[in-house]
């Protein structure tokens, strides 16, 4: 075997062995992670953290913030049906969620639709969150601060036309930025890794994006100190579910089934023998 493939299978084996790790420690100890998302993923996110082996809260009022954040393991933001009378209960859980110390990510949902979506997101993003995950387009709105071409929540970019974007945002919010694409990019604005799993129709179900971010969070929550790994973990575990769903589904309503399904069944073996992480 020639030193470079060698090296490569060692960096695969390294990323298995960690992943694995980490939804292991994710099922034995049950994070608390509290959830302030739109009402289009509340669904999907609950269930992929339970059959991950996290513990979701969807909770959002503001009057609760203070009693119930201190105690979380980790906090997921999501703006996707984003409203004035929301945006109060965002910045506080995340100040709230700073103040104790604990993760928390922000998936900015077509931050450049609108200025008032974007003002929202950029604020947030200078409230410190550990890690921001977004499709291409949102990532370039948010670095260079300015709506633009989007399609609603879709983008307009493959994740590889974000790459700088998302070091540039890493680089001036100090988080971890992940953009989600064909190719799932993942930098700390030095650094920068691919995950290659997962299979397009899970693009045709609405909130998966939504559901693998709360997923980033429960794996930021067992393992702080690491969160460009944990993000590469989670994204490779959700993306290996999808392909294990992939090869039982007969379509978008069934992949969701067994993509959730996958989730909870997900192996050693099988994320052993199937994940794929590249440096880039």
């Amino acid at each position: 075997m020639e030193p470079d493939n060698l090296n490569e299978e060692q960096d695969q084996n390294s990323w298995a062995v960690n992943a694995w790790t980490l939804l292991s420690k994710l099922r034995d100890q049950s994070p608390l992670i509290q959830c302030i998302t739109n009402f289009v993923s509340m669904d999907l996110m609950a269930n992929t953290l339970l059959s991950a082996g996290a513990s979701p809260a969807m909770i959002h009022s503001i009057e609760e913030i203070q009693d119930f954040t201190p105690h979380v393991h980790a906090l997921c933001i999501n703006v996707g049906t984003l409203s004035p009378a929301w945006l109060p209960a965002m910045r506080e859980a995340a100040q709230v969620a700073n103040k104790a110390g604990k993760p928390w990510v922000l998936d900015p949902v077509a931050a450049g639709a609108s200025s008032f979506r974007l003002k929202a997101c950029l604020e947030l993003v200078g409230l410190k969150p550990s890690v921001i995950r977004g499709n291409g387009s949102e990532i370039i709105a948010l670095s260079k601060a300015s709506i633009g071409a989007t399609k609603g929540v879709d983008s307009s970019h493959e994740s590889m036309d974000a790459v700088e974007a998302a070091k540039s945002l890493a680089q001036s919010s100090g988080a971890i930025v992940a953009v989600s694409g064909a190719v799932d990019i993942i930098t700390d604005g030095h650094r920068v890794v691919g995950a290659h799993n997962g299979v397009s129709m899970m693009q045709k179900i609405t909130a998966t994006g939504c559901a693998v971010t709360a997923l980033i969070a429960a794996f930021v929550a067992v393992d702080p100190l690491h969160a460009l790994e944990a993000t590469a973990s989670a994204l490779s575990i959700f993306g290996i579910a999808g392909e294990m769903g992939m090869a039982m589904a007969k379509g978008p309503a069934s992949l969701r089934m067994h993509l959730i399904d996958s989730v909870y069944n997900l192996d050693q073996a099988a994320v052993s023998s199937r994940l794929k992480v590249t440096s880039l």
